[in-house]
C-alpha cells in the first residue's frame, strides 16, 4: 500500500509556492507521489475567465515534468464537468485500489470546507487531509469537527514557509508589465513570454 497525495487546482499559472508546498506535504506526509490533477472548470470559479486548457496543461508538465515524485492525472481532465473533489476522490480511489489517497488543501479551504459539495461524503471518502495552513486562515477544528464528524482525525498539518505568492498575483503583476520571472520555474515563464500569456510584455521586463 502507498501513499498519494492529491493536488488539485487551475494552475493559472504554476509557481514556486505549489512546488514548495507539495515538496513539503511529500516529506511530511511520507507521500510515495503528489499527483497535480489540472482542474478545467471548477465550479467555485465559474463564470470567471480562466487561462485556456492548453496553456495551463504545458505550464504544469514543465513545472513537475523533472521531479519523479509528482504526476500529472488526467482524471478531471478527461472527464466532462463539473468537477467537484468528492467525484475526483472516488474516482482516484477506484484506479488506485491500494494506496491511500491524502487530499492536499490549504487553511482556508479547510475553513470553507463545510459550504462544499457534499463536504461530509468528502471527508469519508478521503483516507488523510493534509493541510497547509497560513496566518489569517482561522480554522476551528472544533466547529468543524461539530459539522464534518471525523475530520479531526483525517486532518494532518503541514510546516512550511509563508509564502506570499499567489496565482493571481501573478497574472496581476504581469498584466501591469512588472516583473515575475522569480515566482516561477523558469520553463513556465518562457511559456508565458513565448505565448505572451497575462498580457505579458517581455520588453518592459
Amino acid at each position: 500500500m502507498g501513499r498519494l497525495g492529491i493536488f488539485g487546482g487551475t494552475f493559472d499559472p504554476p509557481h514556486m509556492g505549489h512546488l514548495i508546498l507539495a515538496a513539503d506535504a511529500l516529506s511530511q506526509l511520507y507521500l510515495d507521489k503528489v499527483l497535480w490533477i489540472l482542474t478545467p472548470d471548477p465550479p467555485h470559479k465559474e463564470g470567471q475567465y480562466l487561462t485556456l486548457l492548453k496553456h495551463r496543461l504545458d505550464m504544469l508538465l514543465a513545472s513537475i515534468s523533472d521531479d519523479p515524485f509528482f504526476q500529472l492525472s488526467r482524471i478531471d481532465i478527461d472527464r466532462p464537468a463539473p468537477h467537484y473533489a468528492l467525484d475526483t476522490v472516488r474516482l482516484l480511489a477506484e484506479i488506485y485500489t491500494n494506496d491511500e489517497l491524502i487530499y492536499l488543501m490549504g487553511g482556508d479551504s479547510l475553513r470553507d470546507l463545510p459550504a462544499w459539495y457534499q463536504p461530509q461524503m468528502f471527508v469519508n471518502a478521503c483516507d488523510g487531509i493534509g493541510v497547509m495552513r497560513r496566518p489569517g486562515d482561522g480554522v476551528d477544528m472544533q466547529m468543524l469537527e461539530r459539522e464534518l464528524p471525523g475530520i479531526s482525525q483525517k486532518v494532518n498539518f503541514i510546516d512550511t514557509p509563508l509564502i506570499a505568492i499567489s496565482s493571481s498575483d501573478i497574472r496581476r503583476t504581469a498584466s501591469l508589465g512588472s516583473p515575475i520571472r522569480y515566482f516561477l520555474p523558469a520553463p513556465v515563464m518562457r511559456i508565458i513570454q513565448e505565448r505572451k500569456l497575462y498580457k505579458y510584455n517581455p520588453v518592459s521586463q
